[in-house]
């Protein structure tokens, strides 16, 4: 009797063992999980950014304003008839 108690017990040990350390257990379960919600917050975000690229293309394919606006932001460009100022800040 003792010899089969201290063999359940060995055993118990043995599947704990394997729950919490070996392949599929519980640390590895939570580290996989970590990865997963970096993964996840990391999708949101370049989801937001296409939307963003996908609008402004969509804006210079259908629109000359938008072609305008980037000209003249990103260029200094300005159009004809118009007269630039520059101010500087002390």
């Amino acid at each position: 009797m003792k010899a089969l108690f201290i063999f359940l017990v060995v055993l118990l040990l043995v599947l704990q063992f394997r729950l919490w350390f070996g392949d599929g257990g519980m640390l590895e379960v939570h580290r996989i999980q970590q990865k997963l919600d970096i993964q996840k917050s990391q999708n949101v975000t370049l989801k937001e950014r296409n939307a963003t690229l996908e609008a402004e293309v969509k804006d210079l394919k259908q629109g000359v304003a938008a072609i305008e606006e980037r000209a003249r932001s990103d260029l200094g460009m300005i159009k004809k008839g118009e007269t630039f100022y520059q101010t500087v800040e002390e």
